[in-house]
Parts: C-alpha cells; sequence; structure tokens
C-alpha cells in the first residue's frame, strides 16, 4: 500500500520523499511522467534514530518549495509495519521482537517527533498519518508483536493529538486502520501454520470470499481521508467507521 500512495501522491507540484529498504525505479519513472519531485532514501527502519536526524536536518533545509515560497502543506505517512514469527509469543526469538517492535512502533514514534521539531514553526498545515490496523484494537492470538506495536501506535497518537491540540499551529495527527488489504503481509498469515496460528483459516476465507481491497483502492481511500477536513477530529479511526 505505501508504494501505492507513493504513485498516487507523484503529482504536478508535489514533492514526495519515499523511505524504503530498497529504491524504486517504477515510482522514478512515474514521477518523471508526471512532473513531480520525487526524492527515494534506503533505510532499514529497524535503525529509526539514525533516519530520525537525517530526516530533521533535511526538513530545516526544505523549509521553502522549489518556488522560493514557504510550502501549502506538509505531510508525514508512517506505513511500514512486519510480522514476527508468526506463533505463540512463548515462542518468540528477542531479536524478531525487538524488529518487530523498531519497525512497527519506534520508527514512527523517532520519524514524527523529528517531523514535529522540524516543522514547529511552518506556516503550512502540518499533518500526521499514522497507518495503523484494526489488530491494535483486537486482541488476536500468535500476533502479540504486531498487536503491541499498532495499539502502541494507536495510542502513542492520542498523546500527540493532545500535544499538538495545545499549539496556536499543532499538527493534525491520526492513527487509520485501513481495512484488510491484499499484500504480502496477508499472505504471509494465510500461509502460516494451522497449529500455531488459530486464525488462519479466518485470513484465508477474507481472501477466497472476495473481501480484501487491492493496494491501490486502499491507498485512494487512505488518502481521500487524509484530504478530508475533519482530518485529526478523531485520532484513531477506521476507514470503515
Amino acid at each position: 500500500m505505501g508504494l501505492a500512495m507513493a504513485r498516487q501522491l507523484l503529482t504536478q507540484g508535489h514533492t514526495v520523499l519515499c523511505i524504503s529498504r530498497t529504491v524504486q525505479d517504477a515510482l522514478t519513472r512515474h514521477a518523471a511522467q508526471t512532473g513531480a519531485t520525487l526524492l527515494q532514501w534506503s533505510h532499514d527502519l529497524a535503525d529509526s534514530a539514525a533516519l530520525g536526524a537525517r530526516l530533521e536536518r533535511w526538513l530545516h533545509d526544505t523549509a521553502q518549495g522549489p518556488d522560493g515560497k514557504p510550502w501549502a502543506s506538509v505531510t508525514l505517512i508512517n506505513n511500514a509495519g512486519v510480522l514476527a514469527r508468526i506463533g505463540p509469543f512463548s515462542e518468540t526469538d528477542a531479536d524478531d521482537l525487538a524488529r518487530a517492535l523498531r519497525v512497527g512502533l519506534e520508527a514512527p514514534m523517532q520519524l514524527t517527533a523529528a517531523f514535529l521539531r522540524a516543522t514547529e514553526g511552518w506556516p503550512a498545515q502540518r499533518k500526521v498519518l499514522n497507518i495503523s490496523s484494526g489488530l491494535g484494537r483486537r486482541a488476536m492470538a500468535s500476533q502479540a508483536a504486531y498487536c503491541a506495536a499498532k495499539a502502541g501506535m494507536d495510542h502513542f497518537t492520542r498523546c500527540v493529538a493532545l500535544d499538538e491540540a495545545l499549539k496556536a499551529n499543532g499538527a493534525k495527527v491520526c492513527a487509520l486502520a485501513p481495512g484488510v488489504i491484499d499484500t504480502d503481509m496477508q499472505q504471509q498469515l494465510r500461509g502460516a501454520d494451522e497449529a500455531a496460528f488459530p486464525d488462519r483459516e479466518n485470513f484465508v476465507r477474507l481472501k477466497s470470499g472476495g473481501q480484501l481491497a487491492s493496494a491501490e483502492e486502499a491507498a485512494s481511500r487512505v488518502l481521500a481521508y487524509l484530504a478530508r477536513p475533519d482530518f485529526g477530529a478523531q485520532p484513531v479511526a477506521d476507514i470503515r467507521d
């Protein structure tokens, strides 16, 4: 979905910075066709402290658009997440757990802090969109790390919303669950050992029943929510509400 959102954001007049483990050549070609400005940083979000510092420096150096005028709006979208090994929490590997929490929770917190600090004095409309999950609000066996990371993201977003509401030009923030999407993560869940993952059959039925949104459809719905005038009124929301 992150790739689909990036494609849809690459329109003329937009500057899009994408951060992922690999550079996407297709995005470079798409940006050239649309006339958008694209930057891609290759970075593992498990190392978010260094990345947060780099993002903050870049934002300080980019306080004005290509036309020399202040930006009309600036938005941070935190979309990354990984599944730890699917199975009972008692069987969790320490390194696997640490990576899941670093990517799924620590990185959004580090990047949000850097973003808010760097743009504090900007006159632009500022937004932070954290891509959450229904599993942050509903417990599931064999998914403790992912559920905990998303639940943490939701509550961290609530806290930041309270902070920003006290500021003259505070950022609008929201942790948004995007619904069930046909992604590699869903494929991982469907392919899990049923003995280790009691809910496996539920995910199989979602696929066979055609209940999964495509990444492109989900991206379009998420970006439409981001553009709503009441974005941030609910710091924790679900696209299906």
